[in-house]
């Protein structure tokens, strides 16, 4: 039986965890980074940069670290969502992007983020991840966890459903060649606590 042991996430652990964004994003880190990576520079010092940071969002201050048997196998990363900007115009926001960040529900502890070692799937790791972002949201006075999902990520959607997960809006994906999936949907999930 695999032991999962969970714990906060280190400054110094920004660039794994910027490893694991990018395994959990189906591509959409890599836009991103890829988009404000200085010429020649690898995109994943950029996500490494963000997740150096403290007092933001995107801050390994809010990212749980996943040890199974003893090494690092899984992360994390979620946060309460903030109310929208009430000047937000989603048509300012780049096309590719747009979908996504139309899809929140303000005050719910958002999971933005939550990934699994190869090696280390099918042991209980993902499902730790998620059971305790559901301890988190409530510690921190959340109504439900969201989070979102390519509707082609099949096995993200089994475990989610299992988990108590379910629909509550989509937008059609726009397609790019960095994006894992050029058909379907981002859908926004909720689970209530």
């Amino acid at each position: 039986m695999t032991r999962i042991v969970l714990r906060p996430a280190r400054r110094d652990e920004a660039r794994r965890i910027a490893e694991f964004f990018r395994m959990s994003s189906d591509g959409m880190a890599d836009y991103l980074w890829t988009r404000a990576a200085a010429p020649g520079e690898d995109p994943l010092d950029v996500g490494a940069r963000r997740y150096a940071r403290s007092g933001e969002n995107f801050s390994y201050q809010n990212c749980v670290m996943a040890e199974a048997d003893g090494r690092v196998a899984g992360m994390s990363h979620a946060y309460v969502m903030p109310e929208p900007d009430p000047d937000f115009d989603p048509s300012t926001v780049d096309p590719v992007l747009r979908g996504p960040a139309e899809l929140e529900i303000p005050g719910s502890f958002y999971v933005s983020g939550i990934a699994v070692s190869e090696d280390a799937r099918g042991k209980g790791v993902g499902t730790a991840l998620l059971r305790d972002a559901g301890h988190r949201g409530r510690e921190a006075g959340c109504a439900c966890v969201s989070l979102i999902c390519f509707d082609a990520n099949t096995g993200a959607w089994n475990l989610y459903a299992r988990e108590g997960f379910f629909a509550v809006d989509r937008r059609p994906l726009v397609p790019h060649p960095l994006i894992h999936y050029d058909v379907g949907d981002a859908v926004l999930l909720r689970k209530n606590l």
